[in-house]
């Protein structure tokens, strides 16, 4: 199970020079933003990458308005590039890492991998993740979850952070996923 007090939230790469080359790209950031304001309104860190901001742009400014902290990088491997001491810095106790971002294949698969055989426990939501092709998309899903990678949807995120209906934003989320899903 993954906790609000050791976990936290990467919104990888949501750059408004790649976005309108992604498969379903509208649909993807809608999901990513859903599941940053849940996860806000839990009080959970909310890190955002950047990859080569000078070629892609920054990312989407809706998704970097929820990031507590945004890391520029060049290495595909956020962690190569000082994510963990991001990390750190915010809080010592976070171990649990859930994943969202673009491209499924590339970044974001590469983030979570490093962060996997750094020790941390990862999940990834692939509603919310996306790649120029559905099917590099489909088999970056496939090789994580082989690698023993979380694959999860908001909603269980969500639920697993919550723990109780007793908590205290217990209802006010639940009217934001009814409300979204009255949408759909």
């Amino acid at each position: 199970m993954f906790h609000r007090a050791t976990s936290a939230l990467i919104l990888v790469d949501y750059q408004t020079r790649l976005l309108p080359r992604i498969h379903g790209g509208l649909s993807v950031v809608d999901e990513a933003l859903f599941l940053a304001e849940l996860t806000s309104l839990l009080d959970i860190p909310i890190f955002g990458t950047e990859q080569n901001p000078e070629g892609l742009g920054p990312n989407d400014q809706q998704i970097r308005n929820y990031c507590n902290h945004t890391l520029l990088k060049h290495s595909f491997d956020a962690t190569a590039s000082g994510l963990l001491e991001c990390i750190q810095t915010v809080s010592p106790h976070i171990h649990q890492l859930v994943l969202a971002g673009c491209e499924t294949h590339v970044c974001l698969m590469q983030t979570a991998l490093g962060l996997s055989e750094k020790g941390f426990e990862v999940a990834v939501i692939p509603q919310a993740c996306g790649s120029r092709s559905s099917s590099d998309k489909a088999l970056a899903i496939d090789r994580m979850q082989q690698l023993g990678i979380s694959i999860l949807s908001t909603e269980m995120i969500i639920f697993e952070w919550l723990q109780t209906s007793n908590h205290p934003r217990f209802k006010s989320i639940l009217q934001l996923i009814k409300n979204r899903a009255s949408k759909d």
